[in-house]
């Protein structure tokens, strides 16, 4: 066997020599495995194996009795998965993760299937229902947004070289180049019987980010976007389409404000986000050139009509109670030094979480999606209102004819972490039956099947220009941000023509394909150097 077996190979012989907490399965099906009797047994039997590993056992799948390798089809894998949550629910227990390897080819040559390890602990999945505040990040690039973060999550120092950062960046060619080029998300916590926050020691690790998320009664998830001005619309994306509680724009102080920074708040501003600023790198500059760049921030501030605060003279207090509503908190913050991290990590465990839509049904605006062995299509995104469950049975769509496909939830994670369910404002992965993961498009929607969405491909909406070097004229083609969706849309002003600093009301059309939208959605639109706000007002 290969090393990146190993895992696989050290379980199978602790099975073969001692048993105990080592389970073999090659597969299990819901009509064999969950019939009457059967159902029970195998149920008494994960309860005794979790009992002998002192609350954790491992499930040795795809190998026969004697620990061969029998391999299964990934649809086999996935049902038999299925199932084995459902034994593991009947037992007060859950599956903490799941390692899979291809079993190599049979006898003929072909491929044999997959073989895999379940890690299943003692306890029901966790419950969603505990504080989650999501807050999303702003600021121009190597201003020290991810480092800022990385330390945050992890409470290591940075190395000055932005070392921290790594710990967000997920792409290859961002590693390469130090900046990065699309959303990265991060968690951490708080736990009410503990006095430090709740850290990732290693966030690469899946079961490091589980760890946080139960072991936490408050967590904390940062959307980090991109500052790099050719991936504005994905930073448009991230703070548009994430639910997020509140923003976090950072301004380097060997830097000062630009003109993206001046950007990135505009769009905070402009899609009612509460915000704070942190000023960073506050080591790395002089005590005159620190309160310099401080008087700066404020002059900003104040030029886009909100009053700056100052934490280090107000307090964590006064800040948690004045944020939003016009007042913006300011400090200043060193990843190196540590600097303002502690009033950070107090600020974090203080701010309350933003009120929820109060639409009761579930629906979730699809971010990104990807392909799991064994698992299948994953969609992934925050959660806007409701609640969703395991074999929820669900509506994605529009597709590109406006129609809409019946999916069935297959399970739920929350940082690498299997929930059972997750409720509005939650950042989730969701596997779904029914589909194939190339046919999910970002801005796509999820809701109860009995919902009768309605595609929308025209509507009204009620449009200011923030910036623009001519008038607005019927035909104009802007790409509009609203929830996940980023699609170019054609504009036609009621009174045929719009002036930089107006607002008015226009007919929007999706240039290419329907999406599910709703009277109030707030969307950003922006072309070129032009941008502009507005609220849909009527979707008939």
């Amino acid at each position: 066997m290969s090393a990146d077996r190993s895992a696989l190979r050290r379980a199978i012989e602790r099975g073969e020599r001692d048993g105990g907490a080592i389970e073999f399965k090659e597969r299990l099906t819901r009509e064999v495995h969950l019939a009457d009797g059967r159902m029970e047994s195998l149920v008494a039997q994960l309860r005794h194996r979790v009992l002998s590993g002192d609350g954790e056992a491992t499930y040795v799948l795809g190998v026969t009795d004697d620990g061969g390798l029998a391999g299964v089809a990934p649809e086999s894998f996935s049902e038999t998965m299925d199932v084995l949550s459902l034994l593991a629910e009947e037992a007060d227990a859950h599956i903490a993760d799941v390692e899979t390897w291809s079993a190599g080819a049979d006898g003929n040559g072909d491929d044999a299937g997959l073989v895999g390890l379940a890690t299943v602990r003692e306890g029901g999945m966790f419950e969603t229902d505990d504080d989650h505040l999501v807050i999303g990040t702003a600021g121009h690039v190597d201003h020290g947004k991810s480092t800022l973060v990385g330390t945050l999550v992890t409470g290591r120092a940075d190395d000055g070289q932005g070392g921290t950062r790594g710990f967000l960046d997920v792409q290859p060619h961002e590693v390469e180049r130090g900046l990065s080029a699309d959303l990265s998300y991060a968690v951490y916590g708080f736990a009410d019987d503990a006095d430090e926050p709740v850290r990732m020691d290693n966030p690469h690790r899946k079961s490091d980010r589980a760890r946080i998320v139960e072991e936490a009664d408050r967590l904390v998830s940062f959307v980090d976007t991109v500052g790099h001005e050719p991936w504005l619309r994905t930073t448009i994306r991230g703070l548009v389409g994430q639910k997020l509680d509140y923003g976090l724009l950072v301004v380097a102080a060997d830097d000062g404000p630009t003109e993206t920074t001046r950007e990135h708040l505009g769009i905070l501003l402009a899609t009612e986000l509460p915000t704070i600023v942190a000023i960073t790198k506050a080591d790395a500059v002089s005590d005159e050139r620190l309160a310099a760049v401080e008087r700066e921030v404020e002059s900003t501030l104040r030029d886009a009509g909100q009053t700056p605060l100052l934490v280090d003279r107000y307090g964590v207090d006064v800040a948690v109670a004045e944020v939003g509503d016009g007042v913006v908190p300011l400090l200043r913050t060193s990843a190196v030094s540590g600097e303002g991290i502690d009033t950070l990590d107090r600020l974090f465990e203080s701010l309350p979480k933003r009120a929820t839509p109060e639409r009761e049904t579930f629906r979730m605006y699809i971010d990104r999606s990807y392909k799991v062995t064994g698992v299948g299509a994953v969609a992934s995104g925050t959660v806007n209102s409701g609640t969703v469950e395991v074999g929820d049975e669900l509506l994605l769509g529009p597709m590109a004819d406006g129609s809409f496909r019946e999916v069935e939830v297959r399970s739920i994670e929350m940082h690498y972490h299997r929930v059972d369910k997750a409720t509005a404002g939650r950042i989730v992965g969701i596997a779904l039956k029914g589909v194939d993961e190339a046919e999910i498009e970002r801005g796509m929607a999820l809701v109860p099947r009995d919902a009768d969405p309605t595609p929308v491909r025209e509507f009204d909406a009620e449009v200011m220009v923030l910036n623009h070097p001519t008038r607005i004229q019927a035909g104009y083609e802007p790409v509009v941000h609203l929830e996940t969706l980023s699609e170019a849309a054609v504009f036609d002003p009621d009174e045929g023509r719009l002036l930089p600093g107006d607002t008015g009301r226009a007919r929007l059309r999706f240039k290419f394909r329907p999406y599910l939208v709703e009277e109030g959605q707030r969307f950003v639109f922006r072309e070129g150097s032009s941008k502009g706000v507005g609220t849909v007002r009527d979707v008939e």
